[in-house]
């Protein structure tokens, strides 16, 4: 199982923020340290979250993106502010790996199927955010109906994976709920990767046993709550 750590981006620092809320973030520094301080601890993946594009500044943190492609040289996947098949045309075009379409997956399905047809399945990840088994979209703010139903739309719609993130939990380091999780694996045959509430090496462990493809740590890994090295380890 493949293992992400996150590096979420808010006015060029690095930060975690609680329940997506702009006003309860900590700052962990600048974003390339902290990128090689997870590839120094082992990780080959970056999950790479543009905060400013999500809250409505697509074009902010984009040098900061590209110099972390460029000198950490790990598999980079990218979400936040992905507006349009241009925008995610330009990150896969400049390095990025693969791009993670939320609010334009689910306000333009067609979108996920013109980037699949551009670029092949996959480099793209289709955002499952929920909340109460709801898809939410525009930063957490609007529900767009049940997570199951989107998912299995975006996978008729040409997305390579699926990234759930269970809303519910995230940011909390109280734990998963792997209800929703085991749902979302059994309904569709695309990877899904999980994020939200992976706060111990046991939650890697009942993540893996689901079958999820990957997981992404996020507020537990740079509390301290979870290492890097022992879920990496658990994850095998």
């Amino acid at each position: 199982m493949k293992v992400f750590p996150a590096v979420d981006i808010l006015g060029g620092r690095c930060v975690q923020l609680v329940q997506g809320k702009k006003d309860c973030r900590t700052e962990y520094g600048a974003p390339l340290d902290c990128a090689k301080r997870w590839i120094d601890e082992g990780a080959d993946r970056l999950h790479i979250v543009n905060l400013d594009g999500a809250f409505g500044s697509a074009g902010s943190n984009a040098e900061l993106i590209r110099e972390l492609v460029r000198e950490t040289g790990a598999y980079v996947q990218l979400g936040g502010g992905i507006r349009s098949v241009e925008d995610a045309s330009g990150w896969l075009d400049t390095g990025v790996d693969r791009v993670i379409l939320g609010t334009l997956a689910t306000e333009h399905p067609e979108a996920v199927t013109e980037v699949s047809d551009l670029f092949g399945k996959e480099r793209v990840v289709a955002g499952v955010d929920a909340r109460g088994g709801q898809v939410v979209v525009k930063g957490w703010e609007n529900s767009a109906g049940d997570y199951i139903e989107w998912a299995k739309r975006f996978e008729e719609a040409g997305a390579g994976a699926l990234l759930f993130t269970n809303v519910d939990v995230e940011g909390l380091q109280k734990g998963i709920d792997p209800v929703p999780v085991e749902r979302l694996v059994k309904a569709t045959s695309l990877p899904v990767i999980v994020a939200g509430g992976i706060s111990s090496p046991e939650d890697v462990v009942k993540i893996k046993k689901i079958g999820a493809d990957g997981i992404v740590l996020g507020s537990a890994l740079y509390s301290g709550r979870i290492s890097l090295g022992a879920a990496m380890e658990v994850s095998k």
